[in-house]
């Protein structure tokens, strides 16, 4: 397909901004996906195309946070490779089965996670005893994976609010992690949406440049001000996806409670 110059410029800002946010608490799919769709790109290939975009922008983050010295690379190794199976499984279960019973579940986690980010005092401030040890959180990360390869938004809001609430990283660090198993769930939803031949290549490779600079916007920004001010970000990205979500008369929580 093809896009006019303003039209492909207009979806690398979008790129841009959802990239720093992305960094900063996850959820820029929010912006880029519907920015594909209506620029009118298949919906199918609006999913790959973002994922493609997103894990490279994600790449760059993660860099970033590493250098830093955030990523744990060895204590992760295991919940990143369950990430990436549950990714994996996720996204090849998604082309048999209707993911509607998930969107209508949704909603509801997105909610939890926004409360519980409002009530929780000294979220992230400091490190605090881990609820869950490293086979826990593997096998939560397997089951955020699975979502994020069967349905998708919010998976880096999951992740950091799983390491805080769970894993008991302080913020800047949990961000961090959490981009090193989103990167691992990108890359296997992506590997699965190149083989199927849903992927605008140059389009997401567009996007990709912008999106790299927003995560590096975002990610040195988390790593300068400690977090600060990624707690209300958090929750306003929570809401704005469950908004966004019920906004949509075909999900099928509708169905379930309308």
């Amino acid at each position: 397909m093809e896009l006019t110059g303003e039209v492909l410029l207009l979806l690398s800002a979008t790129a841009f901004l959802a990239g720093a946010i992305d960094a900063l608490a996850g959820g820029g799919g929010l912006l880029t996906i519907p920015a594909l769709m209506a620029a009118g790109v298949p919906p199918v290939s609006a999913l790959a195309t973002n994922k493609l975009q997103s894990t490279i922008g994600t790449s760059s983050a993660v860099y970033t946070f590493l250098k830093a010295g955030h990523v744990d690379l060895r204590w992760f190794a295991m919940p990143v490779a369950a990430a990436f199976v549950g990714s994996a499984a996720g996204g090849t279960a998604v082309q048999f089965v209707d993911p509607g019973f998930l969107s209508a579940i949704v909603p509801f986690l997105l909610i939890a996670m926004g409360i519980y980010l409002l009530l929780a005092p000294s979220l992230g401030e400091v490190e605090r005893h881990a609820r869950l040890g490293r086979p826990g959180l593997s096998l939560l990360a397997a089951g955020i994976g699975f979502y994020d390869g069967f349905f998708g938004p919010g998976t880096g809001s999951f992740f950091t609010t799983a390491l805080v609430a769970l894993g008991g990283l302080a913020l800047v660090r949990a961000i961090a992690n959490a981009k090193l198993l989103n990167l691992a769930t990108n890359v296997a939803g992506l590997t699965v949406m190149i083989v199927g031949g849903k992927v605008l290549w140059l389009l997401g490779l567009s996007m990709a440049a912008a999106n790299v600079i927003g995560n590096q916007l975002g990610a040195r920004l988390a790593i300068r001000y400690g977090g600060k001010g990624v707690r209300p970000l958090l929750v306003v990205v929570s809401f704005a996806l469950t908004v966004k979500l019920l906004a949509d008369p075909e999900n099928s929580f509708w169905l379930l409670f309308g």
